[in-house]
């Protein structure tokens, strides 16, 4: 992501400090010490998820029908695991990254948990969401053969927890009418941590339940 992001717009209200006292002003910012530079920094991660949830909600808007009623909608993040596309509501989300080094720990016992990773300086636990909700392995869609894996930083009842994925679609402002009631199936263990689902772009998307997966990951450091 351009570190000259687009800040023009007034109802956008960020602080664009890396434009003053980062890289690209005086560089008398504290915390390029630790970061080296703006982008690397939680505070330009931050406006980037802002700014990426107010262009999916503008972009909806603009292909809306002028005299077509107001449609409420939800801020999902849609990625992938194997073969499942899956989505989470943002307000959960800390941050999309690039892939980071996994380091396992002695004496692990839950399959989900597969070590530490870390996240600038600070050790964050990693979690396997395919063991978690029980995703099997498969190989990617056709259509994301080139497809760049992600890690999902989390907000967790304990502290952030680090989720890789295999691709991430983005961010999207959904309507609510096009989520529908998830109905359990016993046979696929993913249907216990869904609040709903989807067919969106040709896709069939389970939304996940927060507070349940929030529980199962707290069960996976037990």
């Amino acid at each position: 992501m351009s570190d000259n992001l687009n800040l023009t717009e007034p109802a956008v209200r960020i602080d664009d400090c890396w434009n003053r006292i980062g890289v690209q002003g005086d560089k008398s910012c504290e915390r390029l010490r630790e970061h080296v530079h703006c982008r690397n920094c939680e505070v330009h991660a931050a406006a980037a998820i802002n700014l990426l949830e107010r262009y999916a909600s503008v972009q909806e808007d603009v292909e809306r029908v002028a005299d077509e009623p107001v449609v409420e909608r939800c801020s999902l993040l849609v990625f992938r695991v194997a073969d499942e596309w899956l989505a989470l509501k943002t307000r959960g989300l800390v941050e999309v990254v690039a892939q980071l080094p996994i380091h396992s720990l002695p004496h692990q016992r839950s399959r989900s948990l597969l070590g530490v990773a870390n996240v600038r300086g600070t050790l964050v636990a990693c979690l396997s969401l395919g063991e978690l909700l029980g995703i099997a392995a498969g190989a990617p869609p056709v259509a994301s053969q080139r497809a760049i894996a992600r890690m999902l930083i989390l907000a967790g009842p304990g502290g952030s927890v680090v989720v890789p994925v295999d691709e991430v679609e983005g961010i999207h402002a959904i309507p609510l009418h096009s989520v529908q009631p998830a109905v359990g199936d016993g046979g696929l263990a993913v249907s216990q941590f869904a609040s709903g689902v989807m067919q969106w772009q040709g896709r069939s998307i389970t939304q996940l339940d927060e507070e349940r997966l929030q529980q199962a990951m707290s069960r996976s450091f037990a």
